[in-house]
């Protein structure tokens, strides 16, 4: 009797279940550095732990994943650092950028970040880390609620109006903290003092005592194609502090802006 392979179950939006749950495997993992066991694994994704276990199989034969049989822990593989390092490599401003915001942290003393916005979401694609005990930190290439961040209104404010809405979310926002921004007429108004100060904040709206301050980044096109920010406690990034952190940020976005060759639109 012939037997064929089983074609994998392919959804109606035209993506693969097996793909997705893969997928959703690897990016389990890439959000704990310490590795996970198969059945946290399993439970964290929703699958049992016989599919969970076939699919890191797979995914170790072609090294996207790595099994450390000493503690019995599941890890990301070099395999997906060589896929996410390429990504990095295609924004080549991101090497630029470093030692810009090395100096930015070591002039503020506090974390300083780098993102892009991708898909309605902010995007991280690099930070270096404040020297201080308690610092402010978050996963290179974690994505947030735009409306949330710093480094989402420092881009979004260089936009014109009618082409904000549509980047947006369309129903309920999700409040993150209390000072979360409830929905798109504040985050409008937010946008205008963006533009009148020249810097945007995320003022414990992504993370109770988490305070950041954000400037954008120009292309040769004077177009605002990332963001740079700082992110700190909010009992050292005081209200005070802000004029002086903001002209830090913004002079900063400035030399980047120079140093890949763009330049600062004719107005706001």
């Amino acid at each position: 009797m012939s037997t064929q392979a089983k074609a994998p179950t392919e959804k109606r939006d035209g993506s693969v279940q097996s793909v997705e749950r893969a997928l959703s495997l690897l990016e389990a993992l890439g959000q704990d550095e310490d590795g996970l066991r198969l059945t946290d694994l399993a439970e964290r994704c929703q699958l049992s732990a016989s599919t969970a276990h076939r699919l890191l199989t797979t995914l170790q034969k072609r090294r996207f994943v790595e099994f450390d049989r000493s503690d019995g822990l599941w890890h990301v593989g070099r395999q997906a650092f060589a896929v996410g390092a390429a990504f990095t490599r295609h924004r080549n401003f991101v090497a630029v950028a470093i030692p810009f915001l090395k100096t930015l942290r070591d002039r503020t003393r506090e974390t300083a970040n780098l993102g892009i916005i991708e898909e309605g979401e902010l995007v991280t694609l690099a930070q270096v880390e404040s020297r201080e005990i308690m610092r402010a930190t978050s996963t290179v290439g974690g994505r947030s609620p735009i409306y949330a961040t710093g480094m989402g209104k420092a881009i979004l404010a260089t936009y014109p109006e009618d082409a904000v809405p549509p980047i947006l979310p369309k129903g309920p926002w999700r409040r993150l903290t209390a000072h979360t921004l409830p929905g798109q007429a504040e985050f409008m108004a937010a946008l205008n003092t963006v533009r009148q100060s020249g810097y945007a904040l995320d003022d414990e709206e992504f993370l109770t005592g988490l305070r950041c301050v954000a400037a954008p980044v120009f292309n040769a096109r004077g177009e605002a194609f990332c963001a740079i920010s700082i992110s700190g406690l909010a009992s050292r990034v005081t209200p005070d502090r802000l004029p002086e952190i903001g002209a830090l940020v913004i002079d900063t976005a400035a030399a980047i802006t120079t140093a890949l060759g763009g330049h600062m639109p004719a107005s706001p």
